[in-house]
């Protein structure tokens, strides 16, 4: 199974709140990174980007955050497409503290936080849905694979 690159990053410690552990939203800007990496590796890169006017915009998300996560951690973010269509894409990114600044999770590694993502391909100037490109829809498709159990969940009412 082909899956994109870990995407690697350090917690610095003005991303650390009140409370002695990263901020939720540094929790989303790893995940934004994240993000850009898949889209430089299905061809949304920057100068696709420049050529063609049209970007991903994410539409929908949901937080998961399963574990405090210190200072100077190092973290890992697993992603995993999980369908592409005519304009929109759906993947998940999973979380990982890790030993060193380039270390991998193993398969049964238990992640600190994820995330899901509803992103729709845009024509910025025309600020409308677009059709991917042939290739850049192909590599989403070569990338997909089944859901994790947690995706698709989303928050339920208080009692």
């Amino acid at each position: 199974m082909t899956r994109p690159p870990l995407f690697h990053s350090t917690v610095r410690p003005e991303w650390i709140d009140y409370n002695g552990h990263m901020s939720e939203a540094f929790y989303v800007l790893v995940f934004g990174h994240a993000t850009d990496a898949l889209m430089i590796e299905t061809g949304l890169d920057s100068g696709y980007r420049e050529s063609t006017g049209c970007s991903l915009y994410t539409v929908e998300s949901h937080i998961r955050f399963l574990r405090d996560v210190p200072d100077g951690s190092h973290l890992a973010v697993r992603t995993r497409v999980l369908g592409a269509a005519a304009r929109k894409a759906r993947f998940v990114h999973e979380m990982y503290v890790m030993s060193g600044p380039e270390s991998e999770p193993t398969p049964d590694a238990a992640p600190v936080a994820t995330t899901e993502l509803l992103a729709v391909h845009v024509d910025r100037q025309s600020g409308r849905a677009a059709e991917f490109p042939d290739a850049v829809r192909r590599r989403f498709t070569e990338l997909t694979e089944p859901a994790p159990e947690w995706a698709g969940r989303s928050i339920g009412a208080v009692a």
